[in-house]
């Protein structure tokens, strides 16, 4: 596609969804690098997903937006002082990988000469905050990520692309050291096999029964005395001790422990990582750790690449995916409820011993 300004000095992208779809942004970061390399590159990212990104060599910087609560006069002070930051920060640039309408205001208050946004027919305000709209965004090769592909089609349709679309998370060397400090309280080395799980998502509907996630742990002790470690939030820990109770000589939980560079930490020196439909996976996935995603209501084939390191397991139901929350919106998902540990083993067997990691005990 053709460039639509001249070099810009200074490019600010806005991403203001969840961990996963920060996550799949770091495609898009490398192409406004590779395309304009001379240009300083920015990201605009809720709090505290920054983490995530701050080692990330394609960026120069990484500002985090919180969503503010307090009195009236604290609020307007920090949304006053954020918007005064962009505005001196002189973007030449600006584009909102989001249809929200933060995203859209911040582009605006930016001032920036150029600002690009999703060309949205049922919001006509929501155009004119943009210097240029994008229709339909061209769709990247077969071979592409489905889920790094959506930011990646707005940048392509002003001239920015990269040779590998596939997303990529780097990890810090301080990072690395907290999360092996971490590890060494559960009595397990950096540069040994085991395995990460994150049994949970923001939505119930997605989650898997706890008890199969217990045979799933059990099983990999018992079958390669492979250890797991739970991954998750603060608000997951008590759920993660119901799940580790009685099986503490292999299974610990660093739930509520790691700030989200550190989990990433974790992930990226795990053997394998197991989990829901949630961000994990895809950090994952960016961090080159074979991973297995247990899928049910969601549609896996638009957010995630199936290949020889990264698996999903799906019930074998005709209603699968229905991309409801749960059967009928219940945020019960029978489907899931359905699905046996049986078919999570059989994949796991598989991927240990493609990747050279199973030795049967």
């Amino acid at each position: 596609m053709k460039k639509i300004m001249a070099p810009p000095q200074k490019i600010l992208l806005i991403q203001l969804g969840d961990v996963g779809d920060v996550v799949l942004t770091s495609p898009t970061i490398r192409a406004a690098k590779e395309t304009y390399p001379a240009a300083r590159v920015s990201i605009i990212v809720r709090k505290p997903f920054g983490g995530i990104l701050a080692a990330d060599p394609n960026l120069d910087e990484v500002i985090e937006f919180e969503k503010k609560r307090g009195s009236l006069a604290s609020v307007a002070g920090y949304y006053l002082s954020f918007v005064g930051r962009l505005r001196r920060a002189g973007y030449s640039l600006v584009v909102d990988l989001r249809t929200g309408d933060r995203g859209a205001i911040f582009a605006f208050l930016t001032g920036a000469p150029v600002r690009v946004g999703t060309f949205l027919g049922y919001r006509r305000w929501h155009n004119w905050l943009y210097t240029k709209t994008v229709h339909d965004p061209p769709i990247g090769p077969a071979t592409n990520h489905p889920g790094a592909d959506q930011s990646l089609r707005i940048v392509r349709s002003i001239g920015m692309d990269t040779t590998d679309s596939f997303p990529q998370l780097h990890v810090s060397p301080e990072c690395r050291n907290a999360a092996i400090g971490l590890l060494a309280e559960c009595g397990l080395r950096a540069e040994g096999h085991w395995v990460t799980i994150n049994p949970f998502s923001r939505w119930r509907y997605k989650e898997w029964d706890n008890d199969k996630w217990g045979e799933v742990i059990d099983w990999l002790w018992n079958r390669y005395g492979l250890p797991s470690v739970l991954v998750g939030s603060p608000e997951e820990s008590v759920a993660a001790g119901k799940i580790v109770a009685g099986r503490e000589a292999y299974a610990f939980t660093l739930t509520g422990k790691t700030t989200l560079a550190e989990l990433a930490a974790v992930i990226a020196m795990s053997s394998l990582h197991l989990g829901v439909d949630s961000a994990a996976p895809h950090m994952a996935t960016a961090l080159d750790t074979p991973s297995i995603t247990i899928h049910g209501p969601s549609n896996w084939r638009f957010w995630r690449i199936i290949n020889d390191r990264q698996r999903v397991v799906s019930p074998a139901m005709a209603c699968v995916p229905c991309n409801r929350m749960g059967c009928d919106n219940s945020a019960r998902s029978a489907c899931l409820e359905q699905l046996e540990s049986t078919a999570m083993l059989d994949i796991i067997d598989e991927i240990l011993h493609e990747t050279g990691i199973a030795h049967e005990r």
